[in-house]
């Protein structure tokens, strides 16, 4: 069920890749239309179709932060997340352009990680508090990720996992545990200076 869920948020991902290329695509109509805006000297409606035209851009432009193009997509579209929810979030991601993870297995790893980190990060008053950092790297061809983030709530473990109160909640933790043992990885879950770490070698 999660791997599906991957696939379809993978999906819309792509989908927002697409959308970006069709943008730029057309931007020599838009260029059209600002010559005839300055050949009228309308300066004031110049500046806010730019305006506008930069904020489309920004909202379905994918970031860059490495070379693996499918993290690029998650990441992205987790940064806009977090920024919605006012959340600070920090990236380090030094990845090569192919990993052994399929893009859904990769998807729901990074996903549901993220997903949990910002549902944390929400709870919290101060909106200074609210942070999550990401690193991701590979090191002797293994994919090693580090999350961690601030919280409201003190977490809850049982036999070295987070358990949530909340119904319907607790499948993302499993499904990560499920990739990464599946390719013979080691991961943990802790709690340290106020940082709630999920980290994983696979």
């Amino acid at each position: 069920m999660q791997l599906r869920q991957a696939q379809t948020e993978f999906a819309s991902l792509r989908q927002l890749q697409q959308t970006a290329a069709a943008y730029r695509h057309d931007m020599r109509h838009h260029l059209v239309l600002l010559q005839g805006l300055a050949s009228q000297g309308l300066t004031e409606e110049i500046k806010e179709y730019l305006r506008i035209a930069q904020s489309d851009m920004d909202d379905i432009t994918p970031l860059r932060f490495c070379e693996n193009e499918t993290v690029n997509l998650i990441l992205s579209a987790f940064a806009s997340k977090a920024k919605q929810s006012g959340i600070l979030l920090t990236v380090e991601a030094k990845l090569p352009g192919s990993l052994r993870l399929s893009d859904t297995e990769l998807c729901s790893l990074l996903s549901n990680a993220l997903e949990n980190a910002i549902h944390a990060c929400k709870d919290i008053v101060d909106n200074n508090q609210r942070h999550i950092q990401l690193s991701v790297y590979t090191k002797n061809n293994k994919l090693c990720i580090d999350i961690r983030n601030r919280y409201h709530s003190e977490p809850i473990f049982y036999h070295g996992l987070p358990v949530s109160k909340e119904p319907g909640h607790g499948y993302g933790t499993k499904s990560m545990v499920l990739i990464v043992e599946k390719y013979g990885g080691v991961y943990q879950f802790s709690v340290r200076d106020g940082w709630f770490i999920f980290q994983a070698t696979t």
